[in-house]
């Protein structure tokens, strides 16, 4: 192995072991989890005692690859069994894979989807390069956090984009976010008011097919709500826009 090639693996062994710590924090458990020991072989991926399900994604940004957190039978049958009625196993674990992709920049999870577990790793084979991190509680193993990314490559002149011209797109606006408990959401009542994670003075994003291409201000158009465009996230969102950044 060379030089470069050691260095690229350790860089990604870190990258995924601070994606997995992330995702660890918003994984329901009794107690805190940690990353064990990153594991770069996918024959020798350790699985947690009666690893369950697994919920795979897509990853695509600045980073492009897959993501895939194994669970216990434990925490299927937590969620199964929630107070607020039956939860969706890939819809709950969404805020841990967010998480994870936060942390390697610019990333968004698109196509979350329940999987069986060994099918789940296997479908990370020979895509890239590959980390699994078992997550431990106590030292004993729970889960398990495993990210394939595609490096970066240069990128070649784009052809026409006259033919996607008309094509109709997904454009939502965002002005903020919160978490809760599930306790929170049960004292949840009317009139109460839930805090978002935004100023008021802050700019909504849109986001267009859930990538976030622009700034803005919340405006009344019509007695319908609009959005005045402040700012082009990126020069490439700007050329796709055909506009300046």
């Amino acid at each position: 192995m060379s030089t470069d090639t050691s260095q690229d693996s350790q860089t990604v062994s870190a990258v995924v072991t601070a994606a997995a710590r992330a995702a660890a924090a918003l994984v329901p458990a009794t107690t805190e989890l940690v990353p064990g020991s990153p594991v770069s072989d996918p024959d020798g991926v350790p699985l947690p005692p009666g690893a369950a399900s697994a919920v795979s994604a897509g990853l695509s940004g600045e980073v492009s690859g897959d993501i895939v957190l194994v669970v216990s039978a434990d925490v299927v049958e937590a969620l199964s069994n929630s107070p607020v009625g039956r939860m969706d196993v890939a819809a709950a674990l969404r805020p841990a894979l967010e998480a994870a992709a936060a942390t390697l920049g610019r990333v968004r999870i698109a196509s979350e989807r329940v999987e069986e577990p060994v099918a789940a790793l296997d479908g990370l084979r020979d895509k890239g390069m590959f980390v699994a991190v078992p997550l431990m509680a106590g030292g004993e193993h729970q889960a398990t956090f495993a990210l394939q990314v595609t490096l970066p490559a240069a990128q070649t002149q784009r052809g026409s984009l006259d033919l996607l011209r008309h094509v109709a797109m997904e454009v939502t606006v965002e002005i903020g976010r919160t978490r809760m408990t599930v306790q929170e959401l049960l004292s949840l009542h009317p009139g109460e008011v839930v805090e978002l994670d935004r100023a008021a003075s802050a700019p909504a994003d849109l986001l267009v097919n859930g990538t976030l291409i622009a700034r803005g201000e919340v405006v009344v158009v019509d007695e319908d709500f609009g959005l005045r465009i402040s700012e082009i996230v990126t020069d490439a969102a700007a050329a796709e826009l055909g506009q300046p950044a």
